[in-house]
C-alpha cells in the first residue's frame, strides 16, 4: 500500500508532475478523426492530464494540438480562425502552425524576424489509419 505521499505521487497528472511527464512521453488517443473532419475547421476544446488544448485541422489536411492560450496576450486560440496553415489567434493576430510555430504577426513589418523566435506549446499529433 503507498503511503499519502507516494500516492499523491501518483495521481497527479498536471504539466510538471512526475506522472504528468511520464504520460507526455506516451501517445494518448483523444479524438477520432471524424470530431475533426474539414480543414480550416472550427478549432476544438480538449483537456488532457490537466491542460487545456485546443485541436485544430489545418489547410494542408495535419491535426495540430496547441495550448489555450496565444503566448502573446493570453486570448483563448479556442476563438481564433483556423485559416491557411494555421490557427489565428483574434487578439492580435499572431498564426501559430501545428508545430507551435508562429508563422504570421501582422503587427511587425515584413522584414523582421521575430515571428521566427516565437514557439507555441505544441503536442506532436498522428491521424488515425
Amino acid at each position: 500500500m503507498p503511503s499519502g505521499e507516494d500516492n499523491e505521487i501518483l495521481a497527479q497528472v498536471g504539466a510538471g508532475t512526475p506522472m504528468g511527464n511520464l504520460f507526455r512521453e506516451y501517445w494518448l488517443p483523444l479524438l477520432l478523426s471524424s470530431e475533426l473532419p474539414e480543414r480550416d475547421g472550427a478549432p476544438r476544446r480538449v483537456r488532457v492530464l490537466g491542460e487545456n488544448l485546443i485541436a485544430f485541422r489545418a489547410s494542408g489536411g495535419e491535426v495540430g494540438l496547441l495550448a489555450d492560450h496565444c503566448s502573446h496576450r493570453g486570448a483563448s486560440l479556442f476563438f481564433g480562425r483556423n485559416e491557411e496553415g494555421g490557427l489565428r489567434c483574434v487578439y492580435h493576430g499572431w498564426k501559430y502552425d501545428v508545430a507551435g510555430r508562429c508563422v504570421d504577426m501582422p503587427s511587425e513589418p515584413p522584414e523582421s524576424n521575430f515571428k521566427e523566435r516565437i514557439r507555441h506549446l505544441a503536442y506532436p499529433c498522428r491521424d488515425g489509419p
